[in-house]
């Protein structure tokens, strides 16, 4: 079985698109960014990075005690191999997915977040156009990238749908947010409305619907609370009395 710490949003809706596409068992437990379940010890220590997904197979193939793991580039290759789906078994088809991962990892997922940050942050930061049109015009030319890369093949890795496409998905779905318009990136568009008729895409992006928060119900207190809490992070204090 599979646990899943998890919170809907893109990272976490990656995981579940695999799992729902490839009928892996998996149980949710829920990790609440917004009031700060990503920093208590326990789940510190299957995420030391204290971000979700993290993933906790309790039956991994080896037979041996549970194993877990952060990042959901990680999460999901292992996923993928652990059942044999969505990843290529041959040395070229692999090394093609595994550079979308790592573009997606590196790329596509930190500067959409930052985009998004910027474009939604309040006035009371001061002004942030220089930022907003960085990342907006940096999410515009990955948004390019697919589409050159999809010109001429069906989807990200080749002719194959697998979790290059997966991985990707879930940042592109709010597009509009993003400053973005599709009607610039047809070959885009095709693989993406592809993608969002997919049984197994739809239940994955729909899994935890249900606990996101609504910060219009905060009051300005409790919401200035919530940005303390996941901006402007510093570094957490190691335990004393370790190797040196």
């Amino acid at each position: 079985m599979i646990d899943l710490h998890y919170w809907p949003t893109p990272n976490g809706k990656k995981v579940t698109i695999l799992l729902e596409e490839a009928a892996i068992p998996y149980r949710i437990v829920t990790c609440s960014i917004g009031t700060g379940d990503q920093f208590k010890d326990e789940f510190l220590a299957i995420s030391p990075n204290n971000r979700m997904p993290a993933m906790v197979d309790t039956e991994p193939a080896d037979g041996g005690e549970p194993l877990a793991l952060f990042e959901s580039g990680a999460i999901m290759l292992y996923l993928a191999e652990k059942v044999g789906k969505f990843y290529p078994p041959d040395l070229r088809g692999r090394h093609e997915v595994n550079q979308w991962l790592i573009w997606q990892m590196a790329n596509q997922g930190p500067k959409t977040g930052e985009c998004g940050h910027f474009r939604r942050v309040g006035d009371d930061a001061g002004d942030q156009s220089y930022a907003i049109r960085r990342f907006t015009d940096e999410v515009n030319r990955l948004y390019g990238v697919m589409n050159n890369r999809l010109y001429d093949r069906r989807y990200l890795a080749g002719d194959e749908y697998t979790i290059a496409d997966m991985i990707s998905y879930p940042w592109t779905v709010n597009w509009e947010g993003q400053g973005q318009d599709l009607g610039e990136f047809p070959y885009f568009k095709r693989w993406f409305d592809e993608l969002s008729a997919r049984e197994g895409v739809k239940r994955g992006m729909a899994v935890g619907s249900e606990l996101s928060l609504d910060p219009s119900q905060f009051s300005e207190e409790q919401r200035n609370q919530i940005r303390k809490m996941l901006y402007n992070q510093r570094a957490r204090p190691a335990p004393e009395g370790g190797l040196l």
